[in-house]
């Protein structure tokens, strides 16, 4: 717990005054609450996302002391990507959950040694070499998740709820070789419940942290969750312990135990090990249990989309519907892969990042910014961009065909954030989510209730909720893929 404290103490205040400049905001603005009253604090990014469409390329919303500025455009975003002249820092939100995930990769400062010595480390974790020990797990996992489906007593499923579990399964497996019995256990592994409400905390933290009597607000949360935090740390401490000196394991702790940086020969300290688990687990597991969640609510309320991938994964796959993709196979799924692309677009699982200057500079040749100003880069507004995208809230799948690619600007689209900062696990996460994807929908026929309307919710990512499918056995037939859709759903 103490080296907990001691990197929550730490922490970057920014002051994001902009030179005083004053961006369009609601226009509600209260003595000492700001603009408060006008965001629900229950979903605030989703409250920005609403309130945001009529005020330009560049606004504010000012929560008690804290100012918050937003970019919304694909030409302000390509500006922000230059890492010659910008680069990641922590939004308030972010910066709490430091609280419990310390110097990890996803929480460090760009000044910590760690996170470089990390990065360095866990790089050849993700490469194609490595990718293929995992796809044994992910293969395995999926079937656990049919296994319990089928075992059911009704074939109506609720989709983020069994997406959530599927994903942490799979984590936790390649992470440390865990089993936390999602698919067997009749309740959550206590350590799910822990690390959740710690995050829960850790973010209502960042909101509150500018309020009248903010630091003492923050106190009593800390110590109402000190048991969760402490539990989850003791549990995974004695794990790291415990492998210290195994070297049989060749997962993600193994790694991060065992491997010394082939330059200077630092190795990670226990404590940061626990971080960069926690790191993975938490950033891991929500981001692609969401984007799994959208991309089956968009197959499912999209028939001719499903049609094509169903075909896709037959002709693939063949007649079983047990079939299981090689490692090789899983990037020939070209439609599927871009039903996922699409559905980040729509619902990008991670809404927003932050990007500040590296000296003095002007953003767009309009909007000077000092070294401790930020902005928050929405993605639900920039991969909307009308300037970019024709019919921006329908869904299509063929946006993301090779020579529709190369029309775009650069930087118009990034669901995995940018630059040396952007998320190490892409490769993980697509790889995980194609494969599940292709081998459910061969698998499967989707019925989404009839009456449901798309309900985002916010949890550490964006995800819906209350989203159910009638799952049907099907048998698939070989036929050949068809090269066009022509989708028309909006999200």
């Amino acid at each position: 717990m103490a080296g907990r404290l001691a990197q929550a103490a730490r922490t970057h205040w920014l002051r994001n005054s902009w030179s005083g400049q004053e961006f369009p905001h609601p226009g509600k603005r209260r003595p000492i609450v700001g603009d408060l009253e006008v965001s629900d604090p229950r979903n605030p990014i989703l409250s920005v996302l609403t309130l945001g469409k009529e005020l330009g390329e560049i606004y504010e919303l000012k929560i008690f002391r804290q100012k918050f500025v937003f970019v919304a455009t694909a030409e302000l975003v390509a500006e922000l990507c230059d890492e010659t002249r910008f680069q990641k820092t922590l939004p308030p939100a972010i910066d709490a959950l430091r609280e419990f995930g310390g110097d990890g990769l996803f929480t460090a400062y760009n000044d910590e040694p760690n996170w470089q010595l990390a990065h360095d480390l866990l790089m050849p974790a993700f490469t194609k070499a490595s990718m293929r020990s995992y796809h044994e797990i992910m293969l395995a996992v999926t079937r656990e998740l049919f296994e319990y489906w089928d075992g059911l007593p009704t074939s109506r499923v609720d989709v983020t709820r069994d997406m959530t579990k599927l994903t942490m399964e799979t984590l936790s497996r390649s992470a440390f070789s865990r089993d936390f019995g999602s698919f067997t256990s009749p309740t959550p592994h206590p350590f799910v419940g822990a690390m959740i409400r710690g995050l829960a905390t850790a973010r209502r933290k960042g909101g509150i942290r500018t309020a009248p009597g903010g630091k003492l607000a923050g106190k009593f949360l800390s110590h109402k969750m000190a048991k969760d935090q402490e539990w989850a740390d003791e549990l995974l401490d004695d794990l790291i312990a415990a492998r210290a000196d195994d070297r049989s394991q060749h997962d993600l702790l193994g790694i991060m135990l065992n491997v010394a940086h082939p330059e200077t020969g630092e190795r990670l300290s226990p404590i940061n090990i626990r971080y960069q688990i926690l790191t993975f687990l938490v950033a891991g597991h929500e981001t692609t249990s969401g984007a799994l969640s959208f991309t089956l609510y968009f197959l499912a309320t999209n028939p001719d989309c499903l049609r094509r991938a169903q075909e896709e994964a037959d002709a693939i796959l063949g007649d079983d519907p047990d079939a299981e993709p090689t490692f090789d196979q899983v990037s020939k799924f070209r439609h599927i892969r871009r039903c996922l692309d699409e559905s980040l677009r729509i619902w990008p699982t991670v809404p927003a990042f932050s990007r500040t200057p590296l000296s003095d500079t002007v953003l767009g040749g309009r909007y000077p910014m000092r070294t401790d100003d930020w902005a928050l880069i929405m993605l639900g507004q920039v991969h909307r961009d009308p300037a970019v995208w024709d019919e921006p809230e329908r869904f299509d799948p063929d946006r993301f065909l090779p020579e529709e690619i190369k029309k775009r600007p650069a930087h118009s689209y990034k669901p995995f954030g940018t630059g040396m900062r952007a998320c190490i696990g892409r490769q993980f996460a697509l790889h995980e989510s194609v494969l599940v994807l292709a081998r459910l929908v061969h698998r499967y026929d989707l019925t989404p209730d009839a009456d449901y309307e798309l309900d985002v919710t916010e949890r550490l990512t964006m995800v819906p909720r209350s989203f159910f499918v009638t799952l049907r056995r099907r048998r698939a037939t070989t036929q050949p893929v068809e090269s066009h859709s022509h989708a028309t759903h909006s999200g």
